[in-house]
């Protein structure tokens, strides 16, 4: 019996003893920030770039060009007769026409987005979209381009607000558990073990502004309005790690042009509304270096002399849940 309470004691102890210290097996047992780098300027540059992300996405468009032509001299613009259904009559300055078109375009984007508190996110990029047209038709008269294809560049910020994520899920979690009360085992043990399963998806409401650059452009006649594009968009995240992800984007892109008169006193309005899909991939820049200490095993994220390491790829999940431990 006294080696048996003897055994019990020094078993205790050295648990007590392994706890109370910072680095128990290469996992951290404190919940204080760790650091990134021994030194205090590393530490703060790696913090830093941790918040950064770059982005490639490209996909498809359908747009929409749409003029209400009205002119005192409509002779200056390039209106010709359409499929030869009739000859039109010589427009005049009484003469309201509802031009319209639509054809396919195809942008690709790279990117830079930073990540605000899990609640906001930031960006911008450059882009660059190729697409073909159709002559905008209305009452047996069409708008003729010099081209039939174009290539716009585009330089665009961003700005996203956080609808859902894992973190707004454990709250509704809470919320709908709330009923139960703490007593309840069973309805406890179902929400916690949901709250600790993997949850990947993130979704984002955006908005996009920017400038276009005419690269080759429809028309010579043919300029970007006063005001800036802009869109909206719904943005859907599937994380395959702390740092990687891929997302779907769908919205529409609303731009405005210029048609003007050979005379140049006078010009059309033209606006795109474009329906955009795309797919992309982003990956976050990692601010905590990877493990070389030799002999360390571990897999997830962990310290060495109070220095933070990752112990996987940024392509796996360092801090495992439920569901997530596949490989190194």
């Amino acid at each position: 019996m006294k080696k048996f309470t003897l055994v019990l004691s020094l078993f205790l102890s050295s648990f007590i003893v392994a706890f109370a210290q910072d680095d128990i097996f290469g996992l951290d047992t404190k919940a204080r920030p760790s650091r990134k780098s021994s030194n205090e300027l590393g530490n703060i540059a790696r913090n830093f770039v941790s918040l950064f992300s770059v982005e490639l996405s490209g996909g498809g468009a359908y747009y929409k060009h749409l003029m209400n032509f009205n002119s005192e001299s409509p002779s200056q613009y390039p209106i010709g007769q359409y499929q030869n259904l009739q000859v039109p009559r010589e427009l005049s300055i009484e003469d309201t026409i509802r031009l319209s078109s639509g054809n396919y375009a195809f942008p690709v984007n790279i990117g830079v987005r930073v990540n605000l508190f899990n609640t906001l996110t930031i960006g911008g990029g450059y882009g660059r979209e190729f697409g073909r047209v159709n002559f905008p038709v209305g009452d047996n008269y069409r708008l003729l381009y010099e081209q039939e294809s174009y290539v716009f560049d585009k330089f665009y910020g961003t700005v996203g607000l956080v609808l859902y994520d894992a973190r707004k899920r454990v709250k509704f979690l809470n919320w709908r558990y709330r009923k139960y009360a703490s007593q309840n085992i069973y309805m406890q043990g179902e929400k916690n073990q949901r709250i600790r399963q993997n949850y990947p998806w993130r979704f984002i409401a955006e908005g996009e502004f920017g400038n276009l650059i005419l690269r080759q452009n429809l028309d010579s006649r043919l300029a970007q309005g006063d005001q800036p594009f802009y869109g909206i968009a719904l943005r859907i995240e599937r994380e395959f790690s702390e740092y990687t992800r891929l997302f779907v984007k769908a919205g529409a892109e609303f731009r405005n042009f210029a048609f003007q008169a050979e005379s140049l006193n006078e010009f059309q309005n033209l606006q795109q509304t474009l329906y955009v899909a795309q797919v992309g991939f982003s990956i976050s820049l990692p601010g905590t270096k990877r493990c070389k200490v030799p002999g360390c095993g571990v897999v997830m994220r962990h310290l060495h002399e109070g220095v933070e390491y990752r112990g996987s790829s940024i392509f796996r999940f360092q801090n495992r849940k439920v569901g997530q431990w596949y490989g190194n």
